[in-house]
């Protein structure tokens, strides 16, 4: 892993332009200079950015506060929080076609910024919206899917809930074997590999490790969002980004 980059990578807040009267969705963006891909990244919760401190979001959420760690395993990182005219980020609205076009947007943007392949990073709720998005907009789009934390109760629109058969491009799916999140049961995410029976190549890995959960046990500082294991989790999705196998 990179211990610096290069003077010329950037940070930067902006939004893209959703069509409807005040909706933007915010976007946290992160170059690399050596990328060669494109990680947009879909925090869950309510993902919103939390307040802004030096100009950074301060999003706990596993993979918000994360974003650093992907920008120096080699990736340009793309965050996008909850569109401006919403005040939550409901598992229904998460599959609706509306924010598939959302999601579709941030793929064109990210494709014109950085002229990469673009791979779908979903942590908890944001699962449901980069599976969602993977069975809607096809293969031409992206060029891979990781799902962390995955949502898989049926009534929350979790992931074997949707028609993962459809999906067509790679897959890895990463828990917490100690995740106590109702609805991110660690044995039924294992199950997720065995739906995408279209996908060139997917792959569950289950983690055991870090320390110190706290508070909710569905929200980021326990289990569920990798508690004190960001770097290790970051650095198992990178290296299959780069190498995906079985």
């Amino acid at each position: 892993m990179a211990s610096s980059l290069e003077s010329w990578a950037y940070e930067k807040f902006t939004a893209v332009d959703l069509g409807r009267v005040n909706a933007t969705a915010p976007l946290y963006v992160l170059s690399n200079p050596s990328a060669k891909a494109t990680l947009i990244l879909l925090p869950g919760g309510n993902a919103d950015t939390g307040k802004i401190a030096e100009g950074k979001p301060n999003s706990q959420n596993f993979l918000a506060r994360s974003k650093d760690l992907f920008q120096l395993e080699g990736f340009n990182v793309v965050v996008m929080f909850r569109p401006t005219d919403l005040t939550d980020l409901e598992t229904e609205y998460r599959v609706s076609k509306q924010h598939v076009q959302e999601i579709q947007q941030v793929i064109r943007f990210a494709k014109n910024e950085f002229n990469h392949p673009v791979w779908l990073v979903g942590t908890s709720r944001g699962t449901v919206s980069a599976t969602a998005s993977a069975i809607q907009s096809g293969d031409a789009e992206i060029a891979g899917l990781v799902l962390s934390s995955s949502v898989t109760t049926k009534k929350n629109q979790g992931v074997s809930s949707q028609d993962i058969s459809k999906i067509k491009v790679p897959v890895l799916v990463i828990h917490h074997q100690n995740d106590e999140c109702r609805i991110c049961n660690p044995d039924d995410a294992a199950q997720i590999t065995k739906g995408l029976t279209s996908s060139p190549i997917s792959k569950f890995v289950l983690v055991s490790g870090g320390f110190g959960p706290s508070g909710n046990p569905c929200e980021a500082k326990h289990w569920h969002g990798f508690i004190n294991y960001e770097n290790e989790t970051v650095k198992l999705i990178s290296n299959w980004i780069k190498n995906p196998s079985t």
